[in-house]
């Protein structure tokens, strides 16, 4: 009775904490356990270890997102080693989309948190700027996938693009004036006006966001 009752709190206690029902955290823990070879944490290794995810041009972002303290929902810093479950839960709840008793307020919520998501994945040196070097390697890793580009080419690519961004949120800036990156309000306006709120997915874990079921294990 009472290791029900402690579940039955726990379950609760993330329900709160991320917004999920009863069924979508079980739903979650089998593919957490799936991808941890029923262990009680996860390393970088198991989530490298995803076949899905071999070609994905940021697949070194997307893996370090789930290790990165700022998308807990608290206001810590720096990377865990390894991941248990409840943190698991935490990222994937970035992933969670609206529903109809969603209301305006809590979807701005939403949509702010996702973007914030997004955004630590490019400031990889958690100063709260996207610098000219963090967006090169994006757009590097991006282009390179496609093999009909060189580096350089890719470095001007990135350099006109954050030129480009620097003339839309500094527009008075002077020619020798020098752009120190994106700051996360200059990522929200960039971002303005594409929905969020249901657009964000993470089916390389063989989960359905939409519904956030699992599907067959291919890791």
């Amino acid at each position: 009775m009472g290791a029900k009752q402690t579940r039955a709190e726990k379950y609760q206690d993330l329900m709160d904490k991320t917004g999920f029902s009863p069924e979508q955290i079980k739903n979650l823990h089998t593919r957490f356990q799936q991808l941890s070879d029923n262990e009680e944490t996860i390393s970088r290794e198991d989530l490298e270890k995803i076949p899905a995810l071999a070609n994905n041009p940021i697949r070194k972002q997307i893996i370090e997102a789930f290790f990165d303290k700022r998308n807990q929902h608290q206001n810590e810093v720096g990377a865990f080693q390894e991941i248990g479950f409840e943190q698991f839960l935490m990222v994937m709840s970035h992933f969670r989309p609206p529903t109809l008793k969603t209301t305006e307020e809590e979807k701005e919520a939403m949509r702010k948190e996702k973007l914030r998501f997004l955004f630590n994945m490019h400031d990889t040196d958690n100063d709260g700027t996207i610098t000219l070097e963090e967006y090169r390697k994006v757009v590097e890793e991006l282009l390179k996938k496609s093999g009909a580009i060189g580096l350089e080419a890719a470095k001007a690519i990135a350099d006109a693009a954050m030129l480009e961004v620097a003339s839309t949120n500094v527009p008075h800036m002077a020619p020798e004036d020098f752009y120190e990156g994106i700051t996360f309000e200059h990522f929200e306006q960039i971002l303005k006006g594409l929905e969020m709120e249901s657009r964000m997915h993470i089916r390389f874990l063989d989960v359905d966001t939409t519904t956030m079921r699992c599907g067959k294990s291919k890791s």
